[in-house]
């Protein structure tokens, strides 16, 4: 009975790689039972979109983040100034349209800064609605980008938002192994209802028949940023071959600049043992038939990790003021679920040694609470059975449910 469900209207924009598409897809999943969602997708649309019921999928003229943090287009129709402004107006017309019961924002205002200007407005709409009133939600990960130059005006500008346009923040991690506080500093409380979801991974995929677990799986997410870790692997494959017989197989991503991807084709040409494929539907079938994972340390990767068990070394991506993967990885080996080369340490020859030390290393059993799909639905719904009874202004309650 799709026209009984309520509208939930969930807004996205992925810049760099793949990572918050896959989670705010994952959550889509979980949320289309209950909602019909429209999902407004401000990156790049991948080649293939998996299907989903009670989905409304319209993509916005497509924006990226270059190297020096500024906008670009990615549809050469448009202009930065001209995409902007083409998106604000869609998101505007959208609401009017839906006028949506939830309104589900990924990472704004604690990142997205130069969206601003399509994602205020749309705020103050909903606000401004007071025959639909809207639940408003923001979507973040497990951690903040906390190394900007101006890092404490950031928190404080994005605390003042917060409180005055959204209803709760739903932070998608395991308290036990981040907390909002940790990476987000302000000078004022937040006075938001802050929710732990649990990380919001996407659920494990049986297979009939699992195949003995051999060879090390090479991964970066989109693969936008992964080209020296694959050259590094490359390497590393050429020398443990050798002795080891240890096959590999390298998964570029789809975001790999074709040049880089060229050349690994080149590269790889002729070498016994290693297996180099552009992009896979999903990655945790590989991963579960592969005894040892290199890969960087974005969340989706992460979440396939900790879901197939696989022993694994992540290698941060570190660039500028993106620390995010150092500071999860640091987390993750604290616990136990994985081991971390430095990206300084980066060669074919270190690499090679790590890879033959990870045969020995078994993750913490022990794990997180990956159930934040699901989790994610019931807060939600929770949240629009209690939204009347909010005091504005009341001191923040931060729930910390990890069923």
């Amino acid at each position: 009975m799709n026209h009984y469900k309520p509208r939930l209207l969930l807004y996205c924009q992925h810049s760099l790689g793949m990572g918050h598409w896959v989670r705010a897809m994952t959550l889509t999943n979980a949320l289309s039972r209950e909602f019909r969602v429209t999902f407004l997708n401000g990156g790049r649309a991948p080649d293939h979109q998996a299907a989903v019921a009670d989905l409304d999928m319209l993509n916005l003229p497509p924006l990226g983040m270059g190297e020096d943090h500024q906008l670009y287009s990615q549809d050469e129709r448009y202009s930065v100034e001209e995409a902007l402004a083409a998106r604000k107006q869609i998101i505007l017309d959208e609401y009017a349209m839906l006028r949506p019961k939830v309104v589900l924002i990924e990472l704004f205002p604690f990142g997205r800064k130069k969206l601003a200007g399509e994602l205020l407005p749309l705020l103050k709409t909903a606000r401004r609605d007071k025959q639909t009133k809207p639940l408003v939600l923001c979507s973040l990960r497990d951690i903040m980008v906390n190394a900007r130059k101006d890092q404490s005006r950031h928190d404080e500008r994005a605390r003042w938002i917060t409180d005055r346009y959204f209803d709760g923040l739903l932070v998608h991690a395991d308290p036990r192994f981040a907390r909002l506080e940790d990476s987000f500093k302000p000078r004022h409380p937040l006075q938001t209802p802050l929710l732990y979801t649990g990380f919001v991974a996407p659920g494990r995929i049986p297979a009939a028949i699992k195949p003995p677990r051999h060879g090390v799986l090479v991964s970066a997410g989109g693969g936008m940023v992964g080209a020296p870790l694959f050259q590094a692997a490359i390497q590393a494959h050429a020398i443990n071959w050798t002795t080891e017989k240890l096959p590999m197989t390298i998964v570029a991503g789809p975001f790999l600049p074709e040049a880089d991807w060229q050349d690994l084709v080149a590269q790889v040409k002729g070498m016994a043992g290693l297996t180099l494929r552009r992009s896979v539907p999903a990655m945790q079938p590989l991963l579960e038939a592969h005894s040892l994972s290199v890969s960087q340390c974005g969340y989706n990767t992460v979440m396939d990790i900790l879901e197939s068990g696989t022993p694994a070394l992540v290698v941060p991506f570190v660039r500028g003021q993106e620390d995010e993967q150092s500071q999860r990885a640091q987390k993750l080996a604290e616990l136990g679920l994985v081991e971390i080369l430095n990206p300084s340490e980066l060669t074919g020859q270190r690499l090679a040694e790590r890879i033959l030390q990870l045969r020995d290393f078994s993750p913490n059993p022990a794990g997180l609470n990956l159930a934040g799909a699901d989790h994610t639905v019931r807060l939600i719904q929770e949240l629009r059975a209690s939204k009347n009874d909010l005091i504005p202004g009341a001191q923040s309650t931060e729930y910390v449910h990890v069923c």
